[in-house]
């Protein structure tokens, strides 16, 4: 297949490339060139800037592939901005579960993008969650000829998260810093940014799905992960009302339900196989 891969350059979407090189693909980045890869002669690129309409059209003018996978479509006008100029059998938008109201086996059909109308607006317009949301009703009101997927991923994470969310309650034990956790029993679910990338590059495969979940099965609190860290390390995390914000402050306890993609055929590995060695991992590097 002939795919574009918007993005690419960091986390799930650098594993997204390596699984469709590895399948055989032909594979374009398109991005604005700031971050470099590692991918070589391997991959065809396109310098790019998505907010800038007049430059997407040009630089997509005469050129059509088979799947186009969007890593950074955060609001309604990224999306009206791309569609347009494309030239493609298939659409993959990478959504988030932020557009559910979160509870435990939260489901596909929960968010539906065509029950309120779009607003238009740019990424300083929107919270994160609701310019996932305005994102797919874009797509799903606006395009409705396009055959898409919308990808809804919890938490992505890995050793190359350069968000660092995780990593902060790991440095912050180790070092004696304070934390400030609204809720540190909470139950959460989390992707791995390998089989993020792995689920992605599967998908391209497969007839589009509208919306559709991707996580890893099983949660975890930020209670247990503290204490894996202090059998590990015998550091004692330090709380306190003026420590330092944590980064999944405000996240209610939820699972997601990934049985629609097990139907497809794609089996996540359980959360807790991969997200102790993670740890070890944060643990190692900060030591």
């Amino acid at each position: 297949m002939k795919v574009l891969v918007l993005g690419g350059t960091r986390m799930m979407g650098k594993h997204l490339v390596r699984a469709l090189l590895s399948g055989g693909h032909e594979v374009t980045l398109a991005n604005r060139g700031r971050l470099g890869d590692d991918f070589g002669d391997r991959v065809h690129r396109l310098i790019l800037d998505r907010t800038d309409e007049p430059a997407l059209k040009q630089g997509l003018s005469g050129k059509s592939f088979d799947v186009v996978y969007d890593t950074l479509a955060y609001c309604s006008n990224d999306v009206k901005r791309l569609i347009p100029h494309l030239s493609c059998r298939k659409y993959l938008s990478i959504s988030s579960t932020a557009v559910y109201q979160k509870h435990w086996d939260t489901k596909e059909a929960e968010f539906d993008p065509l029950a309120e109308p779009v607003t238009w607006g740019d990424r300083p317009d929107f919270p994160y969650d609701e310019g996932k949301r305005q994102a797919e009703r874009a797509l799903a009101q606006s395009f409705p000829e396009l055959p898409y997927t919308a990808v809804r991923f919890p938490f992505v994470i890995g050793e190359d998260d350069y968000t660092r969310r995780l990593y902060f309650y790991v440095e912050h034990t180790l070092l004696g810093k304070a934390m400030n956790i609204d809720d540190p029993e909470a139950q959460m679910s989390f992707v791995s940014s390998e089989e993020a990338g792995k689920f992605l590059a599967f998908l391209g495969e497969q007839e589009p799905q509208k919306g559709i979940n991707g996580a890893n099965p099983g949660t975890i609190s930020l209670q247990e992960v503290l204490r894996y860290v202090t059998e590990k390390t015998g550091k004692q995390p330090v709380f306190g009302s003026d420590g330092d914000p944590a980064p999944y402050n405000g996240e209610r306890e939820y699972s997601i339900n990934t049985e629609k993609a097990e139907r497809l055929g794609f089996s996540f590995s359980p959360l807790q196989d991969w997200i102790f060695p993670l740890l070890d991992h944060y643990i190692k590097e900060i030591s």
